[in-house]
């Protein structure tokens, strides 16, 4: 079986000293990662791949860290962006997240006009969670209706973090954010929560690309932002295995954490076990050697 293929596509100094990154640089590491996902190619012609041009995309961002520590708006600007471009009509997209308000406090505009790209909450009105709780595994949640109902191809845009309980939160854990009980699925350094959650049919069947947004990483004390311990990395990820990508993510931390003289997740008692957890269940790769990681400056 071939090997899971991460591309990290980085830019120096694309963030302006007050955090903004720069929307033209942003479109250009878009495009040069869409172009290496299954080698080298037209982004346009591997976006076609992935999504048909009546699927209805649903980018899951995540801004629960607030301004300084959630996917920027920037970003799935620049990702929508280039899906219309390779097809994809602009009001069959929707940037979301958990509430109207995690959303405003991030720096989002919502937009619910059915005519172009909407930006919305769970909690706006006419939506909210599914009264019927799916069960699966270890799992007993109310999905989102956006995850379940309106989204048809689903993009995790998550950012990277160094958890407190799970070591790390990226692509998969960023699915948390689609069901009404997160709090429920943090014990044992949330594993096997994440992966199992990941393998319900609302996310798995649905799940795209993991694409995490790295401009800036929360290597130490995260979730919440604590700007001793915050990176300016200055990168996006992409991978088409969603484990492949996280395991990435969990490397980049591993190394900021090392440069900073910081012990190692496995040695504070949290490496991501779910990761492994996520490799048995055949979600994705998580050894090294399974792993083929393309680094790239522009």
């Amino acid at each position: 079986m071939a090997n899971s293929r991460v591309i990290i596509v980085r830019k120096k100094d694309i963030s302006s000293p007050k955090g903004i990154p720069d929307l033209n640089c942003l479109v250009r590491m878009f495009k040069r990662g869409f172009s290496l996902l299954n080698g080298p190619g037209d982004y346009k012609k591997n976006l076609q791949i992935l999504f048909k041009a009546d699927d209805q995309i649903g980018i899951k961002i995540n801004t629960l860290g607030g301004k300084n520590l959630s996917t920027r708006p920037e970003v799935p600007q620049a990702l929508t962006s280039l899906l219309i471009k390779s097809g994809i009509p602009s009001k069959n997209i929707i940037t979301w997240d958990r509430t109207n308000r995690e959303l405003t406090t991030a720096g989002y505009r919502l937009n619910m006009n059915k005519k172009s790209i909407k930006i919305f909450g769970t909690d706006s009105r006419g939506l909210g969670y599914e009264q019927d709780l799916t069960s699966h595994l270890n799992i007993g949640s109310r999905f989102s209706s956006i995850q379940s109902r309106i989204v048809t191809a689903s993009i995790s845009l998550a950012i990277v973090k160094d958890h407190g309980l799970a070591g790390v939160t990226a692509g998969m854990k960023n699915y948390f954010g689609a069901i009404h009980n997160p709090n429920k699925y943090h014990d044992s350094n949330c594993n096997p929560y994440i992966a199992e959650l990941f393998s319900t049919d609302s996310i798995w069947k649905k799940h795209r690309i993991s694409i995490l947004d790295a401009l800036l990483i929360q290597y130490h004390r995260g979730p919440a932002y604590h700007s001793q311990w915050a990176a300016e990395y200055g990168a996006l990820i992409f991978s088409l295995d969603p484990v492949a990508a996280d395991f990435a993510s969990w490397q980049i931390i591993e190394e900021l954490r090392f440069a900073k003289g910081l012990p190692s997740l496995k040695e504070e008692g949290r490496e991501p076990l779910y990761l492994k957890t996520a490799e048995k269940m055949k979600l994705g790769k998580a050894s090294p050697a399974d792993i083929n990681i393309i680094r790239e400056e522009i």
